[in-house]
């Protein structure tokens, strides 16, 4: 099932070239109330809205995708954890490129552990990136981004993936410079997610997925999950060892080589197989293209 969020809040599910509302399944989830749950409670109630998405699917209003603005598929995410150097090919590319590493030493994944991103940072493909800092490199990197169904502390490997809800495409964005990487890339709109969050079920092998990202139709980054140092599995237990994670925590397992600046006025288009693709926008700080 590949489940979006659209327009103002809607839920939707993507058939082919549609979208189908099936927002009144969100009835039976109960109005949160002060103190307000720390995690997404349509990600945490998602198995048992399942099979009221299905009954109204046959007689829901349905959209063409094209008409629509594709929100970020998960609205309320309690953590976005980010693992940094995840491909042997982009430590190498780290290491290797002043304008990257800025004179800092590029540790392995292991060494320098996983960091978080500020979900002020989370944003829909359809509104896209927002250049703030013109006078510094802003770069692309696309990433498998699985997003955790149930809750975990200290999570077995073995158990691992049958925490996932799903998977979406990531854009962590990143500007360029010497400041902490969590400030860099915690910009406003710099955690792109999107265009919708395709079900666990659906995907056979998250480990076996081919990336693809292009500016302006040149290809930038090309790889596959087999290729993550980290495995998903890792990541996760890894990650749970020091916190917990709850129902709709982003895990974006890191980006391949082939990082590169994007500028106003560019389109990002990012594919990665069994999700599908997006195409998003970068717009300059007042919100148009250049």
């Amino acid at each position: 099932m590949k489940i979006c969020r659209f327009d103002d809040d809607r839920v939707g599910i993507v058939l082919g070239e549609e979208v189908a509302d099936v927002t009144d399944a969100l009835q039976p989830i109960a109005t949160a109330q002060y103190p307000f749950p720390r995690h997404d409670v349509l990600v945490a109630n998602l198995e048992r809205l399942r099979p009221a998405m299905d009954k109204l699917l046959p007689d829901a209003p349905r959209r063409r995708l094209a008409d629509v603005q594709l929100l970020s598929p998960v609205a309320n995410p309690g953590k976005i954890v980010c693992a940094p150097v995840n491909y042997a090919d982009h430590l190498a590319e780290a290491m290797g490129e002043a304008e990257i590493n800025h004179g800092k030493s590029i540790s392995t994944i292991a060494e320098a552990g996983l960091f978080l991103k500020a979900t002020s940072a989370l944003q829909g493909c359809s509104h896209g990136v927002v250049i703030e800092h013109e006078q510094s490199r802003n770069d692309h990197e696309i990433e498998l981004v699985a997003i955790m169904g149930t809750a975990g502390r200290n999570i077995r490997h073995d158990e691992a993936l049958s925490h996932i809800a799903g998977y979406a495409i990531g854009l962590d964005m990143t500007v360029r410079g010497p400041q902490d990487r969590s400030m860099r890339k915690s910009v406003d709109t710099f955690a792109i997610l999107g265009p919708w969050m395709v079900t666990a079920d659906e995907i056979r092998d998250p480990e076996d997925l081919d990336l693809l990202l292009s500016v302006n139709g040149e290809v930038r980054q090309r790889a596959n999950t087999r290729d993550l140092v980290m495995k998903i599995a890792d990541l996760i237990a890894f990650a749970t060892s020091y916190y917990s994670l709850a129902p709709g925590d982003l895990l974006f397992t890191g980006t391949p080589a082939g990082v590169g600046a994007v500028q106003p006025g560019d389109r990002i288009q990012a594919h990665i197989d069994g999700i599908g693709s997006m195409d998003v926008p970068v717009r300059g700080k007042r919100g148009v293209a250049r």
